[in-house]
Protein backbone atom coordinates (compact mmCIF):
# COMPACT_ATOMS: atom_id res chain seq x y z
CA UNK A 1 0.00 0.00 0.00
CA UNK A 2 2.05 2.93 -1.27
CA UNK A 3 0.98 6.56 -1.11
CA UNK A 4 0.75 9.39 -3.60
CA UNK A 5 3.27 12.20 -3.56
CA UNK A 6 2.10 14.77 -1.01
CA UNK A 7 2.06 17.75 -3.38
CA UNK A 8 -1.12 19.37 -2.05
CA UNK A 9 -0.07 18.90 1.58
CA UNK A 10 3.30 20.52 0.82
CA UNK A 11 1.57 23.51 -0.75
CA UNK A 12 -0.89 23.72 2.15
CA UNK A 13 1.98 23.70 4.64
CA UNK A 14 3.75 26.50 2.78
CA UNK A 15 0.57 28.56 2.89
CA UNK A 16 -0.08 27.79 6.55
CA UNK A 17 3.37 29.03 7.56
CA UNK A 18 2.44 32.49 6.29
CA UNK A 19 -0.29 32.86 8.91
CA UNK A 20 0.39 30.25 11.63
CA UNK A 21 3.72 30.04 13.54
CA UNK A 22 5.55 27.04 12.14
CA UNK A 23 2.47 26.27 10.03
CA UNK A 24 0.83 24.20 12.79
CA UNK A 25 -1.26 24.78 15.90
CA UNK A 26 0.61 22.22 18.01
CA UNK A 27 4.38 21.75 17.48
CA UNK A 28 4.66 17.98 17.02
CA UNK A 29 2.32 18.15 14.01
CA UNK A 30 5.07 19.86 12.01
CA UNK A 31 6.92 16.49 11.84
CA UNK A 32 10.30 18.25 12.09
CA UNK A 33 11.74 15.65 14.48
CA UNK A 34 11.04 12.88 11.95
CA UNK A 35 12.48 14.74 8.99
CA UNK A 36 9.43 15.38 6.89
CA UNK A 37 6.51 17.79 6.49
CA UNK A 38 2.89 17.50 7.67
CA UNK A 39 0.02 15.73 6.03
CA UNK A 40 -3.16 17.78 5.78
CA UNK A 41 -6.23 15.67 6.52
CA UNK A 42 -9.47 15.91 4.57
CA UNK A 43 -11.56 13.32 6.42
CA UNK A 44 -11.35 10.23 8.61
CA UNK A 45 -13.38 7.11 9.29
CA UNK A 46 -12.66 4.10 11.48
CA UNK A 47 -8.94 3.29 11.56
CA UNK A 48 -8.15 5.48 8.51
CA UNK A 49 -7.79 9.11 7.57
CA UNK A 50 -7.59 10.51 4.04
CA UNK A 51 -5.30 13.43 3.28
CA UNK A 52 -5.82 16.15 0.68
CA UNK A 53 -3.64 14.20 -1.77
CA UNK A 54 -6.16 11.32 -1.64
CA UNK A 55 -3.93 9.05 0.43
CA UNK A 56 -5.96 6.70 2.64
CA UNK A 57 -3.73 6.05 5.64
CA UNK A 58 -3.99 3.70 8.62
CA UNK A 59 -3.87 5.81 11.77
CA UNK A 60 -2.07 4.59 14.90
CA UNK A 61 -2.02 8.03 16.52
CA UNK A 62 -5.83 8.41 16.60
CA UNK A 63 -5.69 12.10 17.55
CA UNK A 64 -3.25 11.19 20.36
CA UNK A 65 -5.48 8.48 21.78
CA UNK A 66 -8.87 10.17 21.51
CA UNK A 67 -10.60 7.77 19.16
CA UNK A 68 -10.82 4.49 21.02
CA UNK A 69 -14.03 3.87 19.01
CA UNK A 70 -12.32 4.85 15.76
CA UNK A 71 -12.65 8.06 13.79
CA UNK A 72 -16.07 9.47 13.04
CA UNK A 73 -18.11 6.91 14.94
CA UNK A 74 -21.62 7.17 13.46
CA UNK A 75 -23.52 7.49 16.74
CA UNK A 76 -21.05 9.92 18.29
CA UNK A 77 -21.10 12.11 15.18
CA UNK A 78 -24.90 12.06 15.08
CA UNK A 79 -25.11 13.06 18.73
CA UNK A 80 -22.83 16.03 18.02
CA UNK A 81 -24.82 17.05 14.93
CA UNK A 82 -28.07 16.89 16.89
CA UNK A 83 -26.51 19.08 19.59
CA UNK A 84 -25.29 21.64 17.03
CA UNK A 85 -28.77 21.84 15.57
CA UNK A 86 -30.07 22.83 19.00
CA UNK A 87 -27.34 25.46 19.48
CA UNK A 88 -23.57 25.23 19.80
CA UNK A 89 -22.98 27.22 23.00
CA UNK A 90 -25.04 29.03 25.62
CA UNK A 91 -22.85 30.02 28.56
CA UNK A 92 -25.76 28.70 30.64
CA UNK A 93 -26.05 25.20 32.19
CA UNK A 94 -27.55 22.30 30.26
CA UNK A 95 -28.72 18.88 31.39
CA UNK A 96 -26.01 17.29 29.26
CA UNK A 97 -23.31 18.57 31.63
CA UNK A 98 -24.86 16.75 34.58
CA UNK A 99 -25.47 13.60 32.53
CA UNK A 100 -21.85 13.36 31.40
CA UNK A 101 -20.57 14.21 34.90
CA UNK A 102 -22.64 11.33 36.30
CA UNK A 103 -21.24 8.96 33.67
CA UNK A 104 -17.67 10.03 34.48
CA UNK A 105 -18.25 9.55 38.22
CA UNK A 106 -19.86 6.15 37.65
CA UNK A 107 -16.74 5.03 35.77
CA UNK A 108 -14.24 6.77 38.08
CA UNK A 109 -15.81 6.86 41.57
CA UNK A 110 -12.89 8.81 43.07
CA UNK A 111 -14.15 11.83 41.08
CA UNK A 112 -16.95 12.51 43.56
CA UNK A 113 -17.34 16.06 42.21
CA UNK A 114 -15.96 17.26 38.90
CA UNK A 115 -15.92 20.24 36.60
CA UNK A 116 -15.60 20.33 32.83
CA UNK A 117 -13.06 22.45 30.98
CA UNK A 118 -11.85 22.52 27.37
CA UNK A 119 -8.40 20.92 27.45
CA UNK A 120 -6.09 18.72 29.46
CA UNK A 121 -3.90 21.74 30.18
CA UNK A 122 -6.87 23.54 31.76
CA UNK A 123 -7.77 20.45 33.76
CA UNK A 124 -4.32 19.92 35.29
CA UNK A 125 -3.76 23.62 35.87
CA UNK A 126 -7.10 23.88 37.67
CA UNK A 127 -6.60 20.71 39.71
CA UNK A 128 -3.27 22.03 41.00
CA UNK A 129 -4.83 25.37 41.94
CA UNK A 130 -7.56 23.56 43.85
CA UNK A 131 -4.97 21.39 45.64
CA UNK A 132 -3.00 24.46 46.67
CA UNK A 133 -6.14 26.22 47.80
CA UNK A 134 -7.28 23.22 49.83
CA UNK A 135 -3.94 22.55 51.54
CA UNK A 136 -2.72 26.13 51.88
CA UNK A 137 0.68 24.95 50.63
CA UNK A 138 2.72 25.95 47.58
CA UNK A 139 5.02 23.12 46.46
CA UNK A 140 4.03 20.94 43.52
CA UNK A 141 5.93 17.71 42.88
CA UNK A 142 6.03 16.20 39.39
CA UNK A 143 8.18 13.65 37.58
CA UNK A 144 10.69 13.95 34.76
CA UNK A 145 9.11 13.25 31.39
CA UNK A 146 5.54 13.60 32.62
CA UNK A 147 3.76 16.23 30.54
CA UNK A 148 0.77 17.89 32.19
CA UNK A 149 0.02 20.61 29.69
CA UNK A 150 1.74 23.88 28.89
CA UNK A 151 0.91 25.98 31.96
CA UNK A 152 4.05 27.87 33.02
CA UNK A 153 4.60 26.07 36.31
CA UNK A 154 4.33 22.67 34.62
CA UNK A 155 6.88 23.14 31.84
CA UNK A 156 9.71 21.75 33.93
CA UNK A 157 11.45 18.64 32.60
CA UNK A 158 8.35 17.73 30.63
CA UNK A 159 8.28 15.03 27.97
CA UNK A 160 6.37 14.90 24.69
CA UNK A 161 6.85 17.84 22.33
CA UNK A 162 9.23 19.71 24.64
CA UNK A 163 11.56 16.73 24.94
CA UNK A 164 13.41 18.01 21.88
CA UNK A 165 13.86 21.53 23.27
CA UNK A 166 17.43 22.07 24.39
CA UNK A 167 16.54 23.60 27.75
CA UNK A 168 14.55 21.79 30.41
CA UNK A 169 11.49 23.94 30.07
CA UNK A 170 10.48 26.63 27.60
CA UNK A 171 11.51 30.15 26.74
CA UNK A 172 9.07 32.67 28.14
CA UNK A 173 8.68 30.96 31.53
CA UNK A 174 10.11 33.11 34.35
CA UNK A 175 12.19 31.29 36.94
CA UNK A 176 9.89 32.53 39.69
CA UNK A 177 6.96 30.70 38.07
CA UNK A 178 8.60 27.31 38.54
CA UNK A 179 10.40 27.81 41.85
CA UNK A 180 7.63 25.94 43.68
CA UNK A 181 7.75 22.97 41.28
CA UNK A 182 9.97 20.06 42.34
CA UNK A 183 10.93 17.39 39.80
CA UNK A 184 11.77 13.78 40.65
CA UNK A 185 12.78 10.80 38.46
CA UNK A 186 9.86 8.60 37.41
CA UNK A 187 9.74 5.10 38.90
CA UNK A 188 12.35 6.02 41.54
CA UNK A 189 10.85 4.97 44.88
CA UNK A 190 13.88 5.97 46.91
CA UNK A 191 13.96 9.52 45.53
CA UNK A 192 10.22 9.84 46.18
CA UNK A 193 10.50 8.67 49.79
CA UNK A 194 13.52 10.85 50.49
CA UNK A 195 11.96 14.01 49.09
CA UNK A 196 8.75 13.61 51.07
CA UNK A 197 10.65 12.71 54.24
CA UNK A 198 12.40 16.08 54.04
CA UNK A 199 9.72 18.28 52.46
CA UNK A 200 6.38 16.51 52.73
CA UNK A 201 4.76 19.01 55.12
CA UNK A 202 5.21 21.78 52.52
CA UNK A 203 3.88 19.83 49.52
CA UNK A 204 0.46 20.80 48.19
CA UNK A 205 0.24 18.10 45.54
CA UNK A 206 2.02 15.31 43.76
CA UNK A 207 0.91 15.01 40.13
CA UNK A 208 1.84 12.12 37.88
CA UNK A 209 0.80 10.16 34.83
CA UNK A 210 -0.07 6.77 36.39
CA UNK A 211 1.20 5.32 33.13
CA UNK A 212 3.58 7.75 31.47
CA UNK A 213 2.49 8.49 27.90
CA UNK A 214 4.40 11.65 27.05
CA UNK A 215 7.91 10.20 27.09
CA UNK A 216 6.57 7.24 25.22
CA UNK A 217 4.64 4.61 27.14
CA UNK A 218 6.46 3.89 30.40
CA UNK A 219 4.70 1.56 32.82
CA UNK A 220 5.04 2.28 36.55
CA UNK A 221 6.22 -0.33 38.99
CA UNK A 222 3.62 -1.45 41.51
CA UNK A 223 5.81 -0.16 44.34
CA UNK A 224 6.13 3.27 42.70
CA UNK A 225 2.38 3.92 42.58
CA UNK A 226 1.86 2.52 46.07
CA UNK A 227 4.62 4.74 47.41
CA UNK A 228 3.11 7.82 45.76
CA UNK A 229 -0.16 7.08 47.54
CA UNK A 230 1.57 6.31 50.83
CA UNK A 231 3.78 9.41 51.09
CA UNK A 232 1.07 11.88 50.08
CA UNK A 233 -1.44 10.35 52.48
CA UNK A 234 1.05 10.52 55.33
CA UNK A 235 1.77 14.24 54.95
CA UNK A 236 -1.63 15.46 53.81
CA UNK A 237 -0.61 16.31 50.24
CA UNK A 238 -3.05 15.80 47.38
CA UNK A 239 -2.28 12.93 44.99
CA UNK A 240 -3.37 13.89 41.46
CA UNK A 241 -3.54 11.30 38.70
CA UNK A 242 -3.27 12.91 35.28
CA UNK A 243 -5.43 10.50 33.31
CA UNK A 244 -5.95 12.79 30.33
CA UNK A 245 -4.66 9.95 28.15
CA UNK A 246 -5.18 6.86 30.32
CA UNK A 247 -8.70 7.73 31.46
CA UNK A 248 -11.24 5.47 29.69
CA UNK A 249 -8.32 4.01 27.70
CA UNK A 250 -6.72 1.42 30.01
CA UNK A 251 -10.08 0.44 31.46
CA UNK A 252 -13.44 2.11 31.94
CA UNK A 253 -12.09 3.44 35.23
CA UNK A 254 -8.69 4.33 33.81
CA UNK A 255 -5.29 3.51 35.26
CA UNK A 256 -6.52 3.85 38.83
CA UNK A 257 -8.94 0.97 38.28
CA UNK A 258 -6.31 -1.08 36.46
CA UNK A 259 -3.72 -0.68 39.22
CA UNK A 260 -6.04 -0.45 42.21
CA UNK A 261 -4.70 2.89 43.48
CA UNK A 262 -7.17 5.65 44.37
CA UNK A 263 -5.93 9.25 44.04
CA UNK A 264 -7.44 12.31 45.73
CA UNK A 265 -7.95 14.11 42.42
CA UNK A 266 -8.03 13.07 38.76
CA UNK A 267 -7.88 14.84 35.42
CA UNK A 268 -9.39 13.29 32.29
CA UNK A 269 -9.50 14.49 28.69
CA UNK A 270 -9.30 13.27 25.10
CA UNK A 271 -11.76 10.32 25.13
CA UNK A 272 -14.18 12.07 27.51
CA UNK A 273 -15.09 14.62 24.80
CA UNK A 274 -15.60 12.06 22.05
CA UNK A 275 -13.37 14.01 19.66
CA UNK A 276 -14.41 17.49 20.75
CA UNK A 277 -12.49 19.86 23.05
CA UNK A 278 -13.40 18.70 26.55
CA UNK A 279 -11.64 17.63 29.72
CA UNK A 280 -12.48 17.48 33.40
CA UNK A 281 -10.87 17.67 36.81
CA UNK A 282 -12.38 16.33 39.98
CA UNK A 283 -11.87 14.44 43.18
CA UNK A 284 -13.03 14.10 46.75
CA UNK A 285 -16.08 16.21 47.53
CA UNK A 286 -14.39 17.98 50.44
CA UNK A 287 -11.50 19.05 48.21
CA UNK A 288 -13.72 20.25 45.36
CA UNK A 289 -15.77 22.40 47.76
CA UNK A 290 -13.00 25.01 47.72
CA UNK A 291 -13.84 25.74 44.07
CA UNK A 292 -15.90 28.88 43.31
CA UNK A 293 -18.77 29.56 43.63
CA UNK A 294 -18.74 27.37 46.75
CA UNK A 295 -15.24 28.32 47.87
CA UNK A 296 -12.39 30.80 47.34
CA UNK A 297 -10.51 29.06 44.47
CA UNK A 298 -11.47 30.68 41.16
CA UNK A 299 -11.75 28.94 37.80
CA UNK A 300 -14.03 29.73 34.87
CA UNK A 301 -14.47 29.19 31.13
CA UNK A 302 -16.95 30.48 28.56
CA UNK A 303 -17.06 27.23 26.60
CA UNK A 304 -16.65 24.84 29.56
CA UNK A 305 -19.33 22.16 29.39
CA UNK A 306 -19.97 22.98 25.74
CA UNK A 307 -23.18 21.14 24.71
CA UNK A 308 -21.69 19.66 21.54
CA UNK A 309 -18.72 18.16 23.39
CA UNK A 310 -21.01 16.96 26.18
CA UNK A 311 -23.27 15.17 23.69
CA UNK A 312 -20.31 13.47 22.00
CA UNK A 313 -18.88 12.51 25.37
CA UNK A 314 -22.16 11.02 26.60
CA UNK A 315 -22.46 8.81 23.53
CA UNK A 316 -18.80 7.78 23.70
CA UNK A 317 -18.97 6.74 27.36
CA UNK A 318 -22.27 4.97 26.69
CA UNK A 319 -20.60 2.81 24.05
CA UNK A 320 -17.57 2.17 26.27
CA UNK A 321 -19.85 0.79 28.97
CA UNK A 322 -20.87 -2.08 26.70
CA UNK A 323 -20.08 -5.41 28.47
CA UNK A 324 -16.87 -6.89 27.13
CA UNK A 325 -15.60 -3.79 25.31
CA UNK A 326 -12.31 -3.51 27.19
CA UNK A 327 -11.79 -7.26 27.36
CA UNK A 328 -12.10 -7.48 23.57
CA UNK A 329 -9.72 -4.56 23.05
CA UNK A 330 -7.21 -6.16 25.42
CA UNK A 331 -7.33 -9.52 23.61
CA UNK A 332 -6.79 -7.80 20.26
CA UNK A 333 -3.89 -5.79 21.68
CA UNK A 334 -2.35 -8.89 23.31
CA UNK A 335 -2.33 -10.72 19.98
CA UNK A 336 -0.79 -7.76 18.16
CA UNK A 337 1.90 -7.20 20.78
CA UNK A 338 2.85 -10.90 20.91
CA UNK A 339 3.52 -10.89 17.16
CA UNK A 340 5.33 -7.55 17.33
CA UNK A 341 7.67 -8.84 20.05
CA UNK A 342 8.82 -11.62 17.72
CA UNK A 343 9.40 -9.17 14.86
CA UNK A 344 11.65 -6.84 16.87
CA UNK A 345 13.53 -9.52 18.81
CA UNK A 346 17.28 -8.96 18.62
CA UNK A 347 16.93 -5.68 16.70
CA UNK A 348 17.82 -3.20 19.45
CA UNK A 349 14.25 -2.14 20.11
CA UNK A 350 12.43 -2.01 23.45
CA UNK A 351 8.67 -2.48 23.39
CA UNK A 352 6.72 -0.86 26.23
CA UNK A 353 3.02 -1.55 26.42
CA UNK A 354 0.03 -1.10 28.69
CA UNK A 355 -3.38 -2.19 27.46
CA UNK A 356 -4.03 -0.77 24.00
CA UNK A 357 -1.11 1.71 24.17
CA UNK A 358 2.47 0.94 23.13
CA UNK A 359 5.78 2.53 22.16
CA UNK A 360 8.70 1.06 20.28
CA UNK A 361 11.88 2.60 21.67
CA UNK A 362 14.91 2.39 19.40
CA UNK A 363 17.06 1.63 22.41
CA UNK A 364 19.30 -1.26 23.48
CA UNK A 365 18.27 -1.07 27.13
CA UNK A 366 14.98 -1.24 29.01
CA UNK A 367 13.05 2.01 29.39
CA UNK A 368 11.74 2.86 32.87
CA UNK A 369 12.16 6.65 33.07
CA UNK A 370 12.83 9.83 31.11
CA UNK A 371 16.61 9.43 31.09
CA UNK A 372 16.16 5.98 29.54
CA UNK A 373 13.88 7.32 26.81
CA UNK A 374 16.33 10.09 25.91
CA UNK A 375 18.98 7.48 25.11
CA UNK A 376 16.80 6.22 22.25
CA UNK A 377 18.05 6.64 18.69
CA UNK A 378 15.81 9.38 17.32
CA UNK A 379 17.35 9.29 13.85
CA UNK A 380 16.54 5.60 13.59
CA UNK A 381 13.00 6.30 14.79
CA UNK A 382 12.65 9.06 12.17
CA UNK A 383 13.62 6.62 9.40
CA UNK A 384 11.13 4.11 10.77
CA UNK A 385 8.38 6.76 10.78
CA UNK A 386 9.05 7.73 7.17
CA UNK A 387 9.22 4.09 6.07
CA UNK A 388 5.88 3.37 7.71
CA UNK A 389 4.31 6.44 6.16
CA UNK A 390 5.50 5.34 2.72
CA UNK A 391 3.52 2.15 3.33
CA UNK A 392 0.38 4.06 4.23
CA UNK A 393 0.66 3.95 8.04
CA UNK A 394 0.81 6.96 10.35
CA UNK A 395 2.38 6.12 13.70
CA UNK A 396 2.64 8.79 16.38
CA UNK A 397 5.36 11.10 15.00
CA UNK A 398 7.70 11.20 17.99
CA UNK A 399 9.88 8.74 19.84
CA UNK A 400 8.39 10.30 22.96
CA UNK A 401 4.76 9.39 22.26
CA UNK A 402 2.50 6.36 22.39
CA UNK A 403 0.54 4.56 19.70
CA UNK A 404 -3.07 3.55 20.14
CA UNK A 405 -5.16 0.58 19.03
CA UNK A 406 -8.88 1.22 18.58
CA UNK A 407 -11.98 -0.87 18.23
CA UNK A 408 -11.80 -0.32 14.46
CA UNK A 409 -8.29 -1.71 13.94
CA UNK A 410 -9.28 -5.07 12.47
CA UNK A 411 -7.08 -8.20 12.46
CA UNK A 412 -6.45 -7.61 8.75
CA UNK A 413 -5.29 -4.04 9.38
CA UNK A 414 -3.09 -5.13 12.27
CA UNK A 415 -1.51 -7.90 10.20
CA UNK A 416 -0.63 -5.38 7.47
CA UNK A 417 0.85 -3.07 10.11
CA UNK A 418 2.98 -5.90 11.50
CA UNK A 419 4.25 -6.77 8.02
CA UNK A 420 5.07 -3.10 7.44
CA UNK A 421 6.93 -2.78 10.74
CA UNK A 422 9.09 -5.77 9.81
CA UNK A 423 9.94 -4.04 6.51
CA UNK A 424 10.42 -0.56 8.02
CA UNK A 425 12.88 -1.11 10.88
CA UNK A 426 16.58 -1.04 10.07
Amino acid sequence: MGINERIKSAAAFEQAQKVIPGGVNSPVRALKSVGTTPLFVREAKGAYFTDIDDNRIIDFCMSWGVFILGHNNAKVSQAAVDAVNRGSSYGIPTLAETTLAEKVREAIPSMERLRFVNSGTEATMSAIRVARGYTGRDILVKFEGNYHGHADHLLVSAGSGVANISNASSAGVPTDFVKHTAVLPYNDVEALRNYFAENGDNVAALILEPVACNMGVVVPTEEFLKTAREVTEKCGAILIFDEVITGFRLSRGGAQQRFGITPDMTTVGKIVGGGFPAAAFGGRADIMKVLAPEGPVYQAGTLSGNPVAMAAGIETLTQLSRPGFYEELEVKSDAFIAKLEKIIEGKGIQLNRCGSMFTMFFNDKSVRNFQDTKRSNQERFARYFRNMLSRGIYVSPSQFEGNFISETHTPEILDYVLKSIAESID
